[in-house]
């Protein structure tokens, strides 16, 4: 046993004793009944893996690939030389990469051959902004990170130069510093399918005229070559599937406006203008357990214009060469949310609404907009009032059938961690098949209506045993100068209103390798939207909690049995070392 020393003052130290990473209890009663002589075979392995983690379909050579994989990192133990695992070894496993909480190594596992309308899409909202939507530059950067994350949906802003001779991807009327459209399209071409194999998705905001669409038109047939994916026809009855358009990308806007120079420019008005990402100011973000119970404020000071700006019909002039890139267009709409919402069976469509319109439409029109997204594309963007460019709560969207819930994925947070944790699912490719009750009506052709309350279908049970792995990842004074962290994990559910809830374990003081050895359990209606939510908190007394990982896993591919859980930073990325050893149990 080691001891870490805090310096209180120039005369006072306080000294800790740091205990060796051990099993919990749980572990090794397992280990004592599945091994013989204190040590494990691998066809003991594989019983275990079979009886408590439920892994029915492992194989022999599948537990002598782990034990393998556990010998190589552990062959310091003279034990290792007969190919056996003692409680050390054991235990090591347990905490590997190889017992992930999700299917492993990722791998696509849905169907991928029905239409588009049948997937939420991992979808980003001005993908070229670097920070607020206001002062922040523009640039590749952004884009070239959403796509390694997997992001399968890039929009960009066009608007002409200044000298109206070439398109720069800006947010209109703002103090954005531009970046060139040539640059944003080799980038694209670039890091498209880095990911993922699956289409990328090029959302184009039009602001152009027609000779800078003819100029766009060329750029991108240019830099996409035959990786472009032009429809046949204006009408389409149904969307292509993810699958024939593997390695493709595919351009879907709204149909372009009359051109009006009416870029206004803020330059020169305040160049002092300063804004701060939500998650400058808490790591943790706005905690939204009640998002979905109450309706969200109106967008007064922005006119909503999501029934209106695609109502414009194609224009008469369009030039042929950048219609014929948008495969995927927005229709034109009339009248109200009835009208909309109303299924063309000879012509599959997308329409945006931003998160306040829907939450309106969705307050007497919630299975309307349901039976619209069985065949058609719902993109959900932020509100206007986000210059800060923060989140809403994706399951908003996701719960009413919506495909593309747009993020500003440059701010972190709780927002972002459950758009995040939603596709980490079907191997991270990008695309989620949506479950079977949005896609088709029940009995009586009924539709699935998320406010309704029903019965539970599942119950998961969640033990929480351990952490582990701070020590290697972060300085002794990160989380306090004067003594070692105090940690507790808080668990829980996203998903609908009935299932969405948040627990937390005890404190434990002063414990870099916490062991709380709780248990809970969360009823589920909808098991097949739900999200598990994990934080670990470290408490402080005086201010709020500092961060110390997060993760949220998509429970409808959650692994039952005892599982290593990585924790995540705020940003989405894996630690190199910190875990928390939970087990999972579906009653």
């Amino acid at each position: 046993m080691s001891k870490q020393t805090y310096r209180v003052c120039w005369c006072f130290r306080r000294r800790f004793k740091v205990r060796e990473t051990e099993p919990p209890a749980d572990i090794k009663e397992l280990f004592g009944r599945y091994s013989e002589n204190d040590v494990m075979t691998a066809e003991q392995l594989q019983r275990f893996m079979v009886e408590v983690q439920g892994d029915d379909k492992v194989t022999k050579e599948e537990a002598e690939a782990a034990v393998d994989a556990t010998i190589k990192e552990l062959k310091h133990l003279p034990i290792f030389h007969r190919r056996l695992l003692n409680l050390e070894a054991f235990f090591r496993y347990l905490m590997s990469d190889y017992n992930s909480p999700l299917p492993f190594p990722p791998k696509v596992m849905h169907d991928m051959d029905a239409p588009l309308a049948h997937y939420f899409i991992y979808t980003g909202h001005n993908s070229y902004l670097t920070g607020n939507q206001i002062s922040s530059d523009c640039s590749v950067v952004p884009i070239i990170e959403s796509l390694k994350r997997g992001v399968r949906v890039i929009e960009l802003d066009m608007w002409p130069n200044s000298t109206k001779d070439d398109i720069d991807i800006v947010h209109g009327g703002t103090l954005t510093a531009p970046v060139k459209l040539n640059k944003c399209l080799e980038a694209i071409k670039t890091h498209a399918f880095v990911a993922s194999e699956y289409p990328v998705i090029l959302t184009l905001e039009d602001h152009l005229t027609p000779d800078l669409q003819a100029k766009v038109a060329k750029m991108v047939t240019e830099t996409f070559g035959d990786v472009l994916y032009c429809s046949e026809s204006e009408a389409m009855i149904d969307f292509p599937s993810p699958e024939s358009l593997k390695k493709r990308i595919v351009v879907s806007t709204k149909p372009p406006k009359e051109y009006l120079d009416t870029a206004k420019s803020m330059k020169g008005n305040d160049d002092s203008v300063k804004m701060k990402t939500a998650s400058e100011d808490d790591p943790w973000g706005v905690e939204f357990s009640d998002t979905l119970e109450k309706p969200m404020p109106s967008d007064k000071d922005h006119k909503d214009e999501e029934f209106h700006y695609e109502e414009e019909s194609v224009k008469q002039n369009l030039e042929p060469e950048y219609k014929q890139l948008i495969a995927i267009q927005a229709k034109k709409l009339k009248g109200g949310v009835k009208d909309w919402l109303h299924d063309d069976p000879t012509a599959a469509k997308r329409i945006s609404l931003r998160e306040t319109r829907l939450d309106k439409a969705i307050e007497n029109h919630a299975t309307d907009v349901i039976k619209f997204t069985q065949r058609n594309l719902l993109r959900v963007f932020p509100k206007g009032s986000r210059v800060d460019s923060s989140n809403y709560n994706p399951l908003i969207g996701w719960t009413h059938g919506a495909q593309m819930v747009a993020f500003n994925m440059q701010t972190h947070g709780r927002s972002l961690w459950l758009m995040q944790g939603m596709f980490r699912a079907n191997g991270g490719c990008g695309y989620v098949k949506k479950p079977d009750f949005f896609l088709k009506n029940g009995p009586g052709d009924k539709i699935f209506d998320p406010k309704n309350t029903l019965p539970v279908k599942k119950t998961l049970k969640v033990k929480i045993y351990m952490g582990d792995g701070w020590r290697l990842d972060f300085k002794e004074t990160h989380f306090d100068i004067y003594s070692p962290p105090d940690f507790y994990v808080k668990v829980g559910i996203a998903g609908v209103q009935a299932d969405s809830v948040m627990k937390k374990t005890k404190i434990l003081q002063d414990d870099w390798t916490p062991k709380w050895e709780e248990d809970f359990e969360f009823p589920l209606t909808v098991p097949e939207l739900a999200l598990l939510r994990v934080e670990v908190h470290e408490y402080d007394m005086t201010e709020k909690d500092d961060f110390g990982g997060q993760t949220c896993l998509p429970v409808f591919e959650l692994r039952s049995g005892i599982r290593a859980v990585p924790l995540h930073d705020q940003k989405g990325d894996k630690y190199k070392s910190v875990k928390l050893l939970m087990r999972f149990d579906f009653v």
